[in-house]
């Protein structure tokens, strides 16, 4: 078997403690934006947070102004970093009806 080593952050890694290594949970917050202000956003988080909960764990969800009447759906969650990007996720959520768009506007890793 042969062992490769690897510099990672000026540190000299064996690959073997790289793949090993645990990956962080990491918090997302996505913006979910309707196509209208009579879209019933209850609605829209109903339909979206089974879609969430395969990938990760509702913490908040909020509602927020935009303008003329229009809120946007504030849905925090947290998610296993090795589950990887959350552009799926979003086109899933942008796929609903009603609406109009939906993206990752934060992405942090949690500590500890």
């Amino acid at each position: 078997m042969r062992l490769y080593r690897t510099k990672l952050g000026g540190a000299l890694w064996d690959a073997k403690d790289v793949m090993d290594a645990k990956m962080a949970t990491v918090l997302i917050t996505i913006k979910i934006m309707p196509e209208s202000p009579d879209v019933n956003l209850d609605w829209v988080l109903e339909q979206a947070s089974p879609k969430i909960s395969s990938v990760g764990s509702i913490l908040k969800t909020e509602k927020q102004p935009i303008a003329f009447g229009l809120n946007a759906l504030m849905i925090t969650f947290s998610m296993d970093e090795k589950k990887g990007d959350t552009e799926p996720l979003e086109k899933d959520l942008a796929s609903l009806t009603g609406v109009s768009s939906a993206e990752a506007v934060d992405v942090r890793r949690a500590i500890g």
